[in-house]
């Protein structure tokens, strides 16, 4: 699935993008909100409504898409994490790179289970999920379409 998602991306380029690193006390100090206002700001950007204003349920899913993916690599991985946002015309592209090596793996269906529902929802709302290995973790990339 890598190979895909890499020959795909070399034919496309991104309207805009933008990221932000996390790192020590930040991480633990309000990172998922900053996070989740950082893609409400970036989706509300000069470029991301050239085209036509990304609609308020898209932007709503974002937030939430990057708050599950940023909680795991909190809770999760060791060091900092960065969050990258990458917008195409009719997607938006999230990626989250932490230092753990072990994928997120998602649990089977448990309606009383309290928490770890993230891997679920990222399934249930993205076009797509992916996990690359990198040489020091690595990156959690999810595609949500935003039409």
């Amino acid at each position: 699935m890598t190979d895909a998602i890499a020959a795909e991306r070399a034919t496309r380029r991104p309207v805009r993008s933008g990221s932000v690193e996390y790192e020590g006390a930040e991480a633990e100090d309000g990172m998922i909100g900053s996070a989740r206002d950082f893609t409400a700001d970036f989706l509300a950007g000069p470029k991301a409504t050239e085209y036509a204003p990304v609609p308020r349920r898209c932007v709503d899913l974002a937030r939430l898409v990057v708050s599950e993916m940023v909680t795991n690599a909190v809770r999760h991985a060791p060091g900092p994490c960065r969050l990258l946002l990458e917008l195409f015309e009719d997607t938006l592209e999230i990626s989250v790179f932490d230092r753990a090596e072990a994928s997120p793996v998602p649990r089977g269906h448990d309606p009383g289970r309290i928490g770890q529902h993230g891997v679920e929802i990222l399934i249930a709302v993205c076009e797509s999920v992916s996990v690359e290995p990198l040489p020091s973790g690595k990156r959690v990339r999810a595609r949500l379409r935003l039409a």
